[in-house]
């Protein structure tokens, strides 16, 4: 009886094991969400409550803990973001940071779409050597490669000269300090985050399609766009997004490429919270970015889950 009864246990334990076990992995992400994202949030949405003051650090604050949440909810003041909305500055920068971040985020796409499908077609033998030089200049600094493409845009660079030599221009072009140059220095910084999503995406795919798509008469651009893209979307959408959203509150590449006068939020962000010492208004500025970027992503993914499960 002793056998049966541990031969019954065993099952039972087994899976109460693995129940566990299951729920400690779920646990994980949302313990780092929980300390790397949320109590951030939490403690710059408290700052973006408060009132500047001349102190160390410079701000009055509002509430101290989440006990004071509920006592001292009706003494929050949202004057930070009724400003924001008052100055022209902000939302200005808002727009030019998103529209700037949207065409390169296009560029990046035009440019890492044939890099990922090659490296898809190549030989078997062939991809991780493409997939270590994609991934290759993570291996320098993000700064010192953004310091390298002013040698290379300024008029007397490297860029100009080779222009000047093959007689192509008379004059050095001015890339330096503009929208261009902060383009590119967007697309080279993050083409790897475009090109690595579209490459698992584009790997997987069964090729034996536009082979089928060929015989029956339809041509390649036309296999391409009714096969071959269509299937590449989840990793067209999961590029777009990685490029975007960071590019959205770049500050490094529109402030070294792009001059000082370049207007986006990420260089008026700093600009509050180092220059000015507004820590209540740059904590407001993070909060409603942080915002415009994570609530249409939440409505996206909606409603990628509601087309999955009418697909099914």
């Amino acid at each position: 009886m002793a056998d049966n009864a541990s031969a019954s246990a065993g099952p039972a334990g087994n899976n109460l094991i693995s129940a566990i076990t299951s729920r400690l992995v779920i646990l994980v992400p949302y313990a780092w969400l929980l300390f790397f994202f949320l109590i951030p949030f939490f403690i710059v949405f408290k700052i973006s409550l408060s009132s500047t003051a001349i102190s160390m650090p410079p701000y009055t604050p509002v509430i101290n803990g989440f006990s004071d949440l509920a006592s001292k909810w009706h003494t929050f003041s949202f004057d930070n973001y009724v400003w924001l909305t008052q100055d022209p500055l902000y939302y200005r920068a808002y727009i030019r940071s998103v529209v700037i971040a949207a065409v390169a985020t296009f560029f990046t796409l035009l440019i890492g779409y044939p890099i990922a499908y090659g490296m898809a077609r190549a030989p078997a033998t062939l991809r991780p050597t493409l997939l270590m030089l994609v991934i290759l200049p993570f291996w320098t600094s993000f700064l010192i490669r953004v310091y390298a493409w002013i040698g290379i845009l300024k008029p007397e660079g490297l860029l100009n000269q080779l222009l000047m030599w093959l007689n192509l221009i008379d004059s050095p072009l001015i890339i330096l300090n503009t929208d261009w140059a902060i383009y590119i220095g967007i697309v080279y910084s993050y083409l790897p985050f475009m090109v690595l999503p579209l490459y698992s995406a584009l790997e997987k795919m069964d090729y034996t399609l536009i082979e089928a798509a060929n015989d029956l008469g339809c041509p390649p651009l036309g296999a391409f766009w009714k096969i071959t893209f269509p299937l590449s979307l989840p990793g067209v959408v999961a590029g777009c997004l990685l490029v975007f959203i960071p590019a959205v509150g770049e500050f490094v590449i529109p402030d070294l490429l792009g001059g000082s006068e370049t207007l986006m939020i990420g260089k008026t962000l700093w600009n509050e919270f180092n220059s000015n010492r507004d820590w209540p208004v740059s904590s407001a500025v993070a909060v409603i970015l942080l915002l415009l970027l994570v609530v249409p992503i939440m409505f996206f993914q909606q409603a990628q889950a509601k087309a999955q499960e009418q697909g099914r």
